[in-house]
């Protein structure tokens, strides 16, 4: 039994809660509108998920049948977003999630075989990922990992990792201990630095990949993830932490999230021990290096201080609020991923002498208070120094007035 699960009336604020999630992850929205109005509960939505993410198999093999390769690729490719969000649920069978997340993985490994055979995968004992480089490039090139959180995985931030890799910058999405493919293995740990430590050292045997300009993006936990790993891991020239948490207080977090870590760490003590560590307040003083911290405005979870604490704390930090954002921000995608990308390509292809340590990023006087942008924002923002141009509704970077929404 899932203590989520049974709460009455959980079922409609969970399909609404995760709408922009599923829409900014890829997914079709009126294939989510048309599945979860068929679910009269939440035990029923692994297998409603499930259903679709297999007939996507199923036309992925008929058009590898007819020789449509890039039509069998976009299909395996969306069968592992809806295998993967098939496994959202903190439902109790835990082999259930493992089954799916595999089938999440084999259907991505698909996906690549096709859309990107150059594609490798990068394994080691607690984590499995995806090493894809930019199209068109014979020089070693900076790494990006991309980092999930709590119940997400490698599969579920697809627009991040083509962002990056339209720029220039190889990357590796990855599922570490308690996401993904590795969720029913492994429990969550939140010394991730020693993940992304062995991550990069696999990456260092690789071809075309200079680890010494390596970045993290870490969305949701991953924020976390990715700005303690910053903090212990000298490669790491630059991150980005998308609403991600400072710290996290056990007793106010909302049931779906104490269920999920409970059921992931394998019983309450671990994971309120695990809730315990997941604070950045000792580490926040050492993070001198290039750090974004992207935040929604409308993100308000119970028990989590945001990542503006975070910007205030780390002498390295810009902080770029949207708004209308919401958690993930799903729901606002043009207004903080072109710009993210654009940043931390920037800090990641500078010349190999720049140390972190002598690169800040945005103004000093205004270091830690909320940045704005997207059309209507009335805040104004700070830029960092990647000179790229203002969205509509931010701010210039030389003036810091207003720029007016197209």
């Amino acid at each position: 039994m899932s203590v989520f699960l049974e709460q009455p009336g959980v079922l409609a604020p969970f399909v609404s809660g995760n709408r922009s999630r599923a829409f900014g992850a890829g997914l079709d929205p009126f294939a989510y509108e048309r599945v979860t109005a068929r679910l009269s509960s939440l035990y029923e939505w692994p297998a409603a998920f499930r259903a679709v993410a297999e007939e996507w198999m199923r036309a992925g093999e008929a058009y590898s049948a007819e020789g449509r390769a890039v039509s069998a690729g976009d299909a395996f490719r969306a069968a592992a977003r809806w295998f993967h969000f098939a496994a959202l649920v903190p439902h109790p069978d835990r082999g259930l999630l493992a089954r799916t997340e595999a089938e999440a993985d084999a259907a991505m490994r698909r996906a690549l075989d096709v859309l990107d055979p150059g594609a490798v995968r990068v394994e080691g004992d607690c984590f499995a990922g995806w090493l894809r480089r930019p199209a068109g490039t014979a020089d070693p090139v900076p790494v990006a990992l991309v980092v999930p959180g709590l119940d997400s995985s490698k599969e579920e931030f697809h627009d991040v990792a083509e962002a990056l890799l339209a720029r220039g910058v190889a990357v590796c999405a990855i599922d570490g201990p308690g996401q993904g493919v590795m969720a029913a293995a492994l429990p969550p740990r939140a010394d991730y630095h020693r993940v992304v430590a062995g991550v990069l050292d696999a990456l260092g045997g690789h071809d075309g990949v200079d680890t010494s300009r390596a970045g993290v993006v870490g969305l949701s936990l991953g924020g976390y993830y990715a700005a303690v790993s910053a903090a212990h891991e000298p490669r790491v020239r630059a991150a980005v932490a998308v609403s991600g948490p400072y710290r996290l207080a056990w007793e106010e977090l909302p049931l779906f999230v104490t269920d999920t870590l409970t059921r992931r760490c394998g019983g309450a003590d671990p994971a309120r021990d695990f809730a315990r560590r997941v604070d950045l307040r000792a580490a926040a003083p050492s993070l001198t290096g290039p750090l974004l911290v992207v935040e929604g405005g409308t993100d308000d979870i119970p028990g989590v201080e945001s990542g503006a604490s975070l910007a205030e704390a780390a002498p390295g930090a810009e902080l770029l609020t949207v708004p209308h954002g919401d958690h993930l921000l799903g729901n606002a995608r043009p207004d903080w991923l072109p710009r993210t990308a654009d940043w931390l390509t920037g800090h990641l292809v500078r010349p190999h002498a720049r140390s972190r340590a002598a690169t800040t990023v945005g103004a000093p006087a205004a270091r830690g208070t909320a940045a704005s942008a997207g059309p209507g924002a009335a805040a104004e923002r700070t830029t960092g120094s990647t000179g790229a141009a203002p969205a509509a509704g931010g701010t210039t970077a030389s003036t810091g007035r207003p720029v007016p929404a197209a």
